[in-house]
């Protein structure tokens, strides 16, 4: 019998997600952000289960070589751009859009001496201060681009720095910002990540970028992921091999940092950091047992976790834990662990067994 944590990706959640990007945003196109193995979820998984979407976006050519090869014939972004002059010819091959940010990356282009034209993304640096060329120069990389044989159409993005903050005077000033860069210059555009598609309608333009809200988080501090209409995509879940009567005051795990406030249950589930459950999450950090709620005793192990069954005198060695998603929303345990949904996406490892649910 195999180790029994286990990833379940519900596809047909998924899809429903991304029905609600549809309807916050029905007259734009949608590029679903499938970056960092869809946010754990899975790459040509993921990818296949939104077989309405207009383009990808990924941040590595692997990526993008990974969608093609699986037969993906839509358009990918390659949401970084090139890394280095040889990545010219492999984009063209692939038939890969490049966002272009820095003026190095025009120059691999221009040293290319033969190959398909690319379609590029302009990137503008409208606040986010990270990538991007300064609007005072778009005029001028524009027509440097026009001047290159190898690139095609010329699109224009920017990323948001504070659309989560729905009263943020930053996210109307970015946007002005890149209208008005971009008064008399043709090309579609695209500003809206998950949370403008959620709270800034007026930013949908002609594409918008929906990457977590794909997977059943929310984006916005004020709103559940239930309030927004999304449905968890992933839950992570074990077994618990070990139930146990404690006195009081006895510890448990590493570095005796919990102890029993009464004789009572614990459980150990064989879950842990090497697993991608986050060593930072405290006491009290809400897991299911049986569906029904409990909390974390004790530090996270590598391989374990504790878990207070008061409440829970039923549980046997076998029950189900379940650390996030159905029932436990995983934006509330990154919350409790003093993190982000993404990151808890992100760390599930190549150890944990996914289970794909079509």
């Amino acid at each position: 019998m195999t180790r029994p944590v286990r990833a379940r990706i519900n596809l047909p959640a998924l899809q429903h997600n991304f029905e609600r990007v549809r309807q916050y945003a029905p007259q734009s196109r949608i590029m679903a952000v499938v970056k960092a193995h869809a946010y754990g979820h899975g790459l040509v998984n993921a990818a296949r289960a939104l077989p309405a979407a207009d383009a990808f976006g990924v941040v590595s050519m692997d990526e993008a070589i990974s969608l093609r090869e699986a037969g993906f014939d839509r358009r990918i972004v390659l949401l970084e751009g090139l890394y280095g002059a040889d990545e010219t010819g492999l984009a063209g091959g692939y038939r890969v859009d490049v966002v272009i940010h820095h003026a190095e990356q025009i120059g691999f282009i221009e040293r290319a001496r033969s190959g398909r034209p690319l379609d590029v993304w302009l990137k503008i640096d409208t606040g986010m201060h990270r990538l991007g060329f300064e609007p005072a120069v778009v005029p001028a990389v524009v027509e440097r681009l026009r001047r290159i044989a190898r690139v095609a159409d010329i699109r224009f993005l920017s990323h948001f720095c504070c659309a989560d903050e729905v009263n943020a005077g930053h996210t109307l000033r970015q946007h002005r910002l890149f209208l008005q860069t971009l008064e008399g210059l043709a090309g579609e555009r695209s500003l809206a990540n998950s949370a403008a598609v959620l709270a800034w309608p007026d930013t949908h333009l002609d594409w918008v970028r929906p990457g977590v809200m794909l997977y059943g988080s929310s984006p916005l501090p004020h709103a559940s992921a239930a309030d927004l209409g999304l449905q968890p995509v992933m839950t992570l879940g074990t077994r618990l091999i070990a139930v146990t009567q404690r006195r009081r005051g006895d510890p448990v795990g590493y570095g005796a940092a919990w102890e029993c406030p009464e004789t009572m249950p614990i459980g150990i589930a064989a879950i842990g950091y090497g697993d991608g459950y986050p060593r930072h999450a405290p006491c009290g950090t809400p897991v299911l047992v049986n569906g029904r709620r409990a909390a974390l005793a004790g530090r996270v192990s590598m391989d374990m976790i504790g878990i207070d069954l008061r409440g829970h005198p039923e549980a046997r060695v076998g029950d189900p834990v379940t650390l996030w998603g159905e029932g436990l929303p995983v934006d509330e345990v990154a919350a409790a662990a003093g993190t982000i949904s993404y990151e808890l996406f992100c760390g599930v490892s190549s150890r944990v067994v996914f289970d794909y649910v079509e």
